[in-house]
């Protein structure tokens, strides 16, 4: 919400009226108050004197007398101390007054003053005690005390007075300013109106304002500034054009740098592919616009050697967009200015399926050169001549058919996971109880763990909500853990399966072994395509270094979280976080789509003190 000058004024001028109320109130009062004390301090005293100077029995016998004439309660007290009379209360009953402050100034100063609180009277009373002499000797004391609510009352009264009149003085001098003010602010109302009509193009003849003082001067400045820069005004209008119908049509990003190297204007391209508006960027370098080294780098050998170059940068946070990024000089259609041109091409997408294609080519290579090296080599024995020995023979064809059965799974789980990436698997969401899911998996892996002599205890207690999952994608989650677990714990051994609700929209499953545990360094790779944490132990086994690959992906695609915690020689913990089953229309659809996997922190591989599922960084 703009504020108006006018308001500024007003709320100015109002401040500075009630300051001066208040402050003038403040200061009034005080006096008031000061000067009335003083008075009846002054007056109080004078009449102590005066009753000071007779006997102190005849004080005792007309206390009540003197106390009425004085206007002021009276008190006698010896020179022990003790009330001997009392203007309003038997003497007998009130405490030893030798140690009032007032008391003790007597003694020493002959007159003791005194402002406090009285708990008898349960008033502010202003006290004056004057000591009665024989000769030289103190036999006793005089003290008259007063209210002082007659001074509030005073004070109130004459307040009231003085501040109605600074009031109206104020609201005078204000009323006053303010109509000064709306003089004043009448010219620059219509510099501001003016200035918004050249701000927008449409300007309506000149600024005609009749006055001398300096809004006079600014008006004049205006005028001859308008009717130089209309020209220029027009023709920037005209490039602008040109340029913005340009920029709007190119779906590559474009930069344009001013003679200085700052940003003079960035196109849609560009501010779709980057997340920065035109705004945001307008004015600074490239490196104060996007915090990139390399763009500020290639900038500067674009200027030493004067030349298009074109270049491959990073651009953004981690993982940054690739750009191909070229650079070239054109001048400027007003006093061929010098200006630098950026096209940005986004090849982030064709560098990552380059990447993929060279990492995919290379671990498949990796991966079925050892069962294809064994398959050739007893192929070849057989030729030889084994094949007449039986015994030979079935034992080479078993080692043959092995390799086989590993290749069709390592091409079965290729097929899973590529599936998995393009988004082309479907899922068949619904709601599912786990312990019917660990049921229905168990029997397959059970036979195998009893063959090891391994334990399987399944903790799961209590009525758990259902998780939203694909039934056949879940029991293949749960077996790829499982297998780990059995792979990789030693004989005798544990495996243990526990679930709890996580929070509200949660349940977690955690897998737990007393495996061999995989060393801490280990941990984050875990999901790589082809990693194994154990490399030896994992091709001895039968595994193609895809089932945590194919884990974090079916998670992933069931909004699904992986955590997984292990020390090496004690064990791992796999924890399985799926979301709870709400009963949505769009659960049980037979063809919910498997999203695209992103790394959005769903897998989450860790170093811990539990122990799990042993899975030496691979899953069957």
């Amino acid at each position: 919400m703009k504020i108006r000058l006018f308001h500024k004024f007003f709320f100015a001028f109002l401040a500075v009226g009630i300051a001066v109320v208040a402050v003038a109130g403040f200061l009034i009062e005080r006096e008031l108050t000061t000067d009335l004390t003083a008075r009846i301090d002054d007056e109080v005293t004078a009449e102590a004197r005066v009753i000071a100077l007779m006997p102190a029995r005849e004080i005792a016998r007309h206390v009540a007398e003197l106390a009425e004439r004085t206007r002021a309660r009276l008190t006698l007290i010896d020179a022990a101390g003790l009330v001997t009379a009392d203007s309003e209360r038997d003497g007998r009953e009130m405490d030893n007054h030798l140690d009032r402050p007032e008391i003790e100034q007597a003694r020493l100063k002959r007159v003791g003053k005194a402002v406090r609180y009285s708990l008898t009277l349960k008033k502010d009373m202003i006290y004056v005690a004057v000591p009665l002499r024989e000769e030289s000797r103190i036999t006793g004391y005089i003290r008259l005390s007063r209210p002082l609510t007659e001074i509030a009352l005073a004070t109130r009264g004459m307040g009231k007075t003085v501040f109605g009149i600074i009031l109206a003085i104020v609201v005078v001098s204000l009323t006053i300013a303010l109509l000064f003010s709306l003089k004043m602010l009448s010219p620059i109302r219509r510099l501001a109106a003016f200035a918004g009509q050249v701000r927008t193009g449409y300007i309506a003849g000149a600024l005609r304002i009749d006055s001398q003082d300096e809004i006079g001067q600014l008006a004049a400045c205006i005028n001859e500034m308008v009717a130089v820069l209309q020209k220029k005004i027009q023709a920037a209008d005209a490039e602008k054009r040109k340029l913005e119908s340009v920029f709007f049509s190119m779906q590559e990003g474009v930069v344009v740098l001013d003679a200085e190297n700052r940003i003079e204007s960035v196109n849609r391209g560009m501010e779709r592919m980057t997340g920065r508006l035109h705004g945001d960027v307008t004015g600074k370098t490239l490196l104060g616009a996007f915090r990139n080294s390399e763009l500020h780098d290639a900038l500067e050998r674009f200027r030493q050697r004067e030349e298009t170059i074109s270049e491959e940068i990073g651009l953004g946070e981690y993982p940054p967009v690739m750009m191909d990024v070229t650079f070239s000089a054109f001048h400027g259609e007003t006093g061929g200015e010098r200006k630098t041109i950026l096209v940005f091409h986004d090849v982030t997408r064709l560098k990552k399926l380059e990447r993929t294609r060279t990492d995919f080519v290379a671990n498949v290579t990796h991966e079925i050169r050892t069962p294809l090296t064994a398959i050739i080599g007893f192929a070849e024995t057989l030729q030889q001549g084994a094949f007449e020995d039986p015994e030979t023979a079935r034992k080479f064809l078993g080692t043959i058919r092995e390799n086989a059965e590993r290749l069709n799974r390592l091409v079965d789980d290729l097929l899973t996971l590529s599936g998995l990436e393009l988004g082309e698997a479907k899922l068949r969401l619904e709601g599912i109880r786990i312990e019917e899911a660990f049921d229905q998996v168990l029997t397959v892996v059970e036979a195998r763990a009893g063959e090891k002599g391994l334990m399987i205890r399944k903790e799961i207690a209590g009525e758990l909500p259902l998780i939203r999952a694909d039934r056949d994608r879940l029991a293949q989650i749960l077996i790829n853990i499982l297998d780990n677990a059995i792979k990789f714990t030693p004989a005798g051994g544990t495996i243990s399966i526990m679930a709890s609700p996580g929070d509200k929209e949660n349940l977690t499953v955690r897998i737990s072994d007393t495996g061999v545990g995989i060393p801490k360094g280990e941990i984050p790779r875990l999901g790589e395509r082809f990693y194994r944490a154990d490399k030896t132990r994992s091709r001895e086994m039968g595994g193609t270094g895809l089932g945590l690959s194919i884990v974090k992906h079916l998670m992933m695609a069931h909004r699904g979280r992986v955590i997984i915690d292990s020390v090496l020689g004690h064990g791992t913990t796999v924890s399985l976080t799926f979301p709870i089953f709400r009963g949505s229309k769009s659960d049980g659809s037979p063809s919910a789509p498997v999203p695209s996997p992103k790394d959005d922190g769903r897998w989450s591989p860790r170093g811990g003190d539990a122990g799990g599922t042993g899975t030496a960084g691979e899953s069957a």
